[in-house]
């Protein structure tokens, strides 16, 4: 069955709508023919099958697929997902899942579609998730929604940017913040995890009750269960009153635990423990406590390569890492280099009582081409050191260069000349690009989807490359 909307001349793209209920499917079609500034050519597919032959004959530009009717392509719908990717050549794939069936949007996630909607799906909801994919992988056109942008967001809770890693990041957020499942942060050093972490406080249900922090790293490790779950009086030396925990200071509100992968093995098993039943017991007490908290955790190691150390439990990591988020470094966003300069530079110049007229173009190029190992921090830092070091007027690369404390001091650790035998050798492209996405991947425990938002690049594209790995190696 094909529906059309328009005539031949108003087609703008190829839409596959997979659904084994034709009234919700036509009512779908009857929305995106209302709503879209110019309508696609609309094809619909009761079942996986069906819709698995048509894509071996037709190229889509974007597939709606309702997980539950892929049953007849496999049981599993991650694995049903998973063959329709292949076969998709890079169409933009939305998948739409029951109200209680978020595992199984996760795990269709996983295996390459690039969103998800739940049901019963809203037809402004719809149509705006298609112009934000549109939008985001680079094919507005394909939809007709060039003429309608969405607004792009500067600010959000504590975050300054507009690149599409952080309008990514900011959606991710807005949709996370709502559940009460943990929340996996991951990113380098500088990125912004606590901002993230109380963004997702303030935006959920929870806002209104507690946000407890822990640093896992700075704690000594004789102390971290008490500061953790609390303790009761002459517990140990030094115990003098019952003092409550940071998840019982949290209850009913969030518990951020910082660098979680700092803490010492016995004690993971004692946060696992106390994930599975919501139940604490201050050191020194027998009774058991229920708390009821958010658990948001974050770290800037490879959560995977700790597990691989024995530095964390598996299983923990799989508890925690239910929504997983990845904050991307500032190198891999340079537009938001500027936006950022010019943030601080008023911020601190307010505080300062100082004015400045603006930044030269020369000192704008010498900013967005740094690495910026510190991310933001390091930006953040540098901004601050000018506004104290200068009284005012315009900025220049020479005072950039001046304030550049750390970009002086990195020069020194490195030998200007290496002995010829320890050189590395360099790898062709294809191995090098083909590390980084496989880090990236295992930076999200085997999530495409999210690894290949973090690398801004679509998941067809991992796929595409992953497939010419294996031929390659094969050949080889």
């Amino acid at each position: 069955m094909t529906m059309t909307s328009g005539s031949d001349n108003a087609l703008c793209g190829q839409l596959l709508l997979i659904d084994a209920d034709a009234a919700c499917a036509r009512q779908t079609g009857s929305t995106l023919r209302e709503a879209l500034l110019v309508a696609p050519r609309v094809t619909h597919s009761a079942g996986g099958r069906a819709a698995a032959d048509l894509l071996r004959k037709t190229r889509f530009d974007v597939i709606i697929a309702d997980l539950d009717s892929l049953g007849d392509l496999s049981p599993s719908s991650e694995d049903a997902m998973q063959r329709l990717v292949r076969l998709a050549q890079g169409a933009l794939i939305l998948a739409v899942a029951g109200t209680g069936s978020v595992s199984a949007a996760l795990g269709a996630m996983r295996a390459g579609a690039h969103d998800y909607v739940a049901k019963p799906v809203s037809g402004p909801v719809l149509v705006g998730r298609l112009a934000e994919l549109a939008q985001r992988h680079g094919r507005p056109r394909s939809l007709g929604v060039e003429a309608e942008p969405n607004p792009v967001v500067t600010d959000f809770a504590g975050f300054v940017g507009a690149s599409s890693a952080m309008q990514f990041l900011y959606e991710q957020i807005g949709r996370v913040a709502t559940s009460s499942a943990p929340v996996f942060i991951t990113g380098e050093s500088g990125t912004g995890k606590d901002v993230c972490a109380e963004a997702l406080h303030s935006k959920g249900p929870r806002a209104g009750n507690r946000f407890v922090a822990i640093n896992c790293a700075a704690i000594p490790r004789d102390l971290m269960e008490s500061e953790l779950f609390g303790v009761v009086r002459g517990a140990f030396t030094g115990a003098h009153d019952d003092r409550k925990g940071a998840a019982e200071l949290a209850d009913g509100g969030t518990l951020f635990l910082d660098e979680v992968g700092e803490m010492d093995l016995s004690l993971q098993s004692k946060l696992l423990r106390f994930l599975q039943t919501g139940m604490i017991s201050r050191v020194g007490e027998t009774a058991a406590r229920k708390v009821d908290v958010r658990v948001i955790c974050a770290t800037n190691r490879n959560p995977m390569q700790m597990i691989a150390d024995r530095q964390f439990r598996e299983d923990l990591f799989y508890r925690l890492h239910v929504l997983p988020i990845h904050l991307p470094p500032l190198r891999q966003r340079p537009s938001d280099v500027m936006i950022l300069t010019r943030h601080f530079l008023a911020r601190y110049a307010r505080e300062e009582h100082k004015t400045f007229a603006g930044i030269t173009q020369d000192a704008a190029q010498h900013l967005t081409a740094a690495d910026w190992p510190g991310n933001v921090r390091q930006l953040q830092n540098l901004v601050r050191r000018l506004v104290v070091m200068f009284d005012g007027g315009e900025i220049t690369a020479a005072m950039i260069e001046a304030a550049d404390i750390e970009s002086k001091v990195a020069p020194a650790q490195v030998p200007v000349e290496a002995p010829r035998a320890d050189r590395r050798s360099i790898l062709p492209m294809w191995q090098q690009e083909q590390r980084i996405i496989e880090d990236a991947i295992a930076t999200f425990g085997g999530n495409i989807s999210m690894a290949a938002a973090a690398l801004e690049i679509s998941p067809s594209t991992i796929y595409r490359k992953r497939q010419s790995w294996s031929d390659m190696a094969v050949a080889g």
